[in-house]
């Protein structure tokens, strides 16, 4: 069979990302160009910033991409991108840029939804297996879907309100450490004890996620503690903060475990770039003797690679759209 190399574009947020995946298993070359160093200095992604450098880099990261893989965009067998979620001014960079190549090049269009990209990161290097337990954790979305073949998605449950990436942000601000928050509060950790008391969130028999009343309680706790005079271990508060978000995760990932018997668990988005998650989760994993699937590092957070990875099994069922394509800021999986 002939290989398919698919050009795939991610633009949902800060990161410019071209990549050329083969059979959608294979990383022929990626590029990635962060904008957070810019964001830093106002403490969280600003949207029109974010759309702008989209516009001002998206042509440089295509020629790096086409440089490092030796190829050209007629070499290619389609153009895949990230039309939703996320943040809209970001998506039309890419949906339009993959658009004009489309046309340009006469090559079939795909759409690819970023939350099933996040899933696929874990194709790449041909390592998912169905069916599976995937547990989608990033800084906009929390959900644990059942997967039994490609494309073929069971929502058990998602937060009711905050994120766990977005969680883990706003702690991190609550105990002055700098954008991005969920590796500062990770590296904190590792210095501090679990000492301070925090609540169980969602502690119910559904398959659902909260993490807003997790994060009030640190506000109210280091508002507190300010009022009394009373300094806090912010190593320490760190570690609790992080030993609760994850035992929200392992708590529900656990309860599917027991109540599905599925043996394979993928674990996707950003988040998933967190050793002490991977870790709680591998111990999970061994004692229900299910076979855990992490993405490599590189493709944890946003990335075209994972992109490509997801389209390819649209491509084969020739699942194509049209040059009417147009982004949103809203998807759903299913």
């Amino acid at each position: 069979m002939k290989d398919i190399n698919i050009l795939s574009i991610e633009t949902s947020c800060d990161e410019t990302s071209i990549a050329i995946v083969k059979n959608g298993i294979e990383v022929v070359a990626l590029t990635i160009l962060s904008q957070m160093d810019t964001h830093a200095n106002y403490g969280g992604v600003v949207p029109e910033i974010a759309s702008r450098m989209h516009t001002e880099n998206i042509t440089m990261v295509l020629e790096e991409t086409l440089n490092k893989a030796h190829m050209k965009v007629s070499d290619c067998d389609a153009i895949a991108v990230t039309y939703a979620p996320g943040l809209l001014g970001s998506l039309l960079v890419g949906v339009e840029f993959a658009k004009v190549l489309s046309y340009v090049y006469d090559l079939p269009l795909i759409k690819v939804n970023h939350l099933i990209g996040h899933i696929y990161a874990n194709k790449i290097g041909d390592k998912m297996k169905y069916p599976a337990l995937a547990l989608i954790i990033s800084g906009g979305h929390t959900e644990l879907i059942k997967m039994t073949d490609d494309y073929e998605f069971t929502k058990l449950g998602e937060t009711q309100d905050d994120a766990i990436g977005e969680a883990f942000d706003k702690v991190a601000r609550v105990i002055g450490l700098k954008y991005p928050g969920g590796p500062n509060i990770e590296k904190l950790a590792k210095e501090g004890s679990n000492n301070y008391k925090l609540p169980k969130m969602a502690n119910d028999d559904t398959y659902n996620f909260s993490y807003s009343g997790l994060k009030s309680s640190v506000i109210n706790l280091v508002n507190k503690e300010k009022q009394k005079g009373n300094e806090i271990n912010k190593a320490d508060l760190a570690c609790s903060f992080q030993t609760a978000a994850v035992e929200e995760l392992t708590r529900k990932l656990e309860k599917a475990l027991l109540e599905t018997d599925i043996k394979n668990v993928i674990i996707a988005g950003g988040v998933s770039a967190n050793k002490y998650l991977r870790e709680e989760i591998r111990k999970l994993c061994e004692k229900y003797d299910a076979e855990l699937q992490l993405p490599e590092f590189i493709y944890c957070t946003d990335n075209a690679a994972m992109i490509g990875a997801a389209a390819y099994p649209l491509y084969l069922n020739g699942d194509f759209t049209g040059l009417d394509l147009n982004a949103s800021s809203t998807a759903d999986i299913c």
